[in-house]
């Protein structure tokens, strides 16, 4: 994920996206330090407009109804085309929570145009390919296929969106389907575990619901209800047609508007106030102890993070690398050695081989984020792994060094920027930041506000957003030496106790 500082949402019809406002409003909105460092961060700032002109553009596109067109060119034989669209599980109500996942699985089973058969073959025949997928805040469907069936693709895209049939037969079996693939996500305790903890950190809010929704709702959920939320959800003004290589622009902007220029501009059902509302964040726990012989403890700590669009949630990506991750018997370095601090601090403060491994995580959503670590010890080292993962979180507010802030930078860089290796990579990449910033971030800007940050903002805002914090905890397994939420409340302090 690509965080940036906080921008205006600006889309230009039928114009390159350029990043001079965008890096005036950065500077603007920069948090306030001592004069010398703001000033150094405005000089590096002051030039991102000219570096991203220099980059490759993705040329951006508004429809007469609002929806946004955006392309990159690439030199690939093959094109990926798709549809992002800002709704998922977050946009649901305890009634109907699972209803953006089941219309994925919906959408492959026939239009009105296209029988279920008659679509999948035609892809087959296309020699393309075609998927979706739900998250907490949007809802994505992509084709791949040849430069030459552009127009193909695009025209299966708006049919199965515009003209699903949801057919009650293939309704009834696609419950059977998700409750299926229910039971597969439960025997993978990392998912259980991060779900787990956004019902513990968010139990007031639909972002802690579940985005397959629970058993009674795949059991119920009616075709009314997978209309309705088309109706509410699916409209021009949060949907983006991003596409990437060999795409022209403008032929991509023809097929759009002649083929999704039917979706309506805002929604024909009023739009529900909760679904609006920043969630609370809720020191909680939510624990599930479970003494099978030979088994592991795997607990995840989440602390209140930063929205997308946050000045912070650069650096928040940039504290994520400092910490990094370990897994014991991988990597060249043995973990004593290891030059990341946390690493080399259970290495030698815990005995050996108790703790299986930990990594730390961050996820953005549009007004509130999670930020934390997950980790699998031996009931054992519970509470002494529990100690050191704390304390190298809290620690960094005070104790972190220019090196270890380097090392972490260029670790995220490569995870940045190595990702972007194939054309569905790119239109993803698309996608998702202009339903999130309303623009793409150049990679040159991108580079510049990396290179801003610093130690000394490192700790700010360690010590601003991760010291002294309520923390949502969840934990699964043989948890004997778990210590109190109360008393792990009090680790999240500057001084080790």
């Amino acid at each position: 994920d690509i965080p940036s500082a906080r921008v205006s949402p600006t889309c230009r019809q039928t114009a390159t996206v350029t990043a001079g406002a965008a890096a005036s409003t950065a500077m603007l909105l920069l948090p306030c330090r001592a004069a010398s460092a703001v000033n150094r961060r405005q000089r590096l700032l002051s030039t991102a407009a000219a570096a991203a002109m220099r980059h490759p553009p993705t040329q951006v596109t508004k429809l007469s109804n609002g929806m946004r067109v955006a392309s990159q060119m690439t030199t690939d034989e093959t094109l990926t085309v798709g549809v992002w669209i800002d709704a998922g599980s977050r946009f649901e109500t305890k009634e109907n929570n699972g209803t953006a996942h089941f219309l994925e699985h919906m959408a492959f089973k026939g239009t009105k145009r296209r029988g279920r058969i008659q679509l999948e073959k035609e892809i087959e025949n296309m020699g393309g390919h075609l998927n979706a997928y739900t998250s907490r805040e949007q809802t994505v469907y992509y084709a791949k296929c040849f430069k030459d069936d552009l127009r193909q693709g695009v025209d299966i895209l708006s049919d199965i969106l515009q003209n699903s049939t949801l057919d009650q037969a293939h309704l009834d079996f696609e419950r059977g389907v998700i409750l299926r693939e229910m039971e597969e996500v439960e025997k993978t305790v990392e998912e259980v575990i991060f779900d787990r903890l956004h019902l513990t950190a968010f139990h007031e809010s639909p972002l802690g619901y579940t985005i397959l929704g629970p058993v009674e709702n795949i059991q119920s959920i009616t075709k009314e209800q997978l209309r309705e939320y088309i109706q509410r959800n699916y409209t021009a003004d949060r949907m983006v047609v991003a596409a990437a290589g060999p795409v022209d622009h403008a032929e991509l902007v023809r097929h759009a508007e002649e083929l999704f220029g039917g979706f309506p501009a805002r929604p024909s059902v009023p739009t529900r106030p909760a679904t609006e509302a920043k969630p609370n964040f809720c020191g909680a726990e939510l624990l599930y102890k479970a003494e099978e012989p030979g088994s592991l403890a795997h607990f995840a700590v989440g602390y209140e993070g930063v929205p997308w669009t946050h000045p912070d949630s650069l650096t928040f990506m940039t504290i994520q690398s400092i910490i990094g991750s370990y897994k014991r018997g991988e990597g060249l370095v043995p973990a004593e050695l290891s030059s990341n601090r946390l690493t080399n601090s259970i290495a030698r403060n815990l005995e050996s081989g108790l703790t299986e491994s930990f990594a730390a995580f961050n996820t953005c959503y549009k007004d509130t984020g999670l930020f934390g670590f997950y980790a699998q010890c031996e009931e054992a080292a519970v509470g002494g792994c529990m100690d050191e993962l704390l304390y190298g979180v809290s620690g960094l507010a005070h104790s972190v060094t220019d090196e270890e802030v380097e090392r972490g930078k260029r670790a995220l860089k490569t995870v940045l920027f190595g990702s972007l290796d194939s054309t569905t990579a790119i239109a993803e990449d698309i996608g998702r930041q202009l339903l999130v910033y309303g623009r793409r971030i150049p990679i040159s800007e991108l580079l510049l506000r990396l290179d801003a940050i610093d130690a000394a903002e490192v700790r700010r805002v360690a010590r601003e957003h991760l010291c002294d914090v309520d923390i949502a905890i969840t934990a699964l397994g043989p948890l004997g030496g778990m210590p109190p939420l109360a008393e792990l409340r009090k680790r999240t302090g500057p001084l080790r106790l």
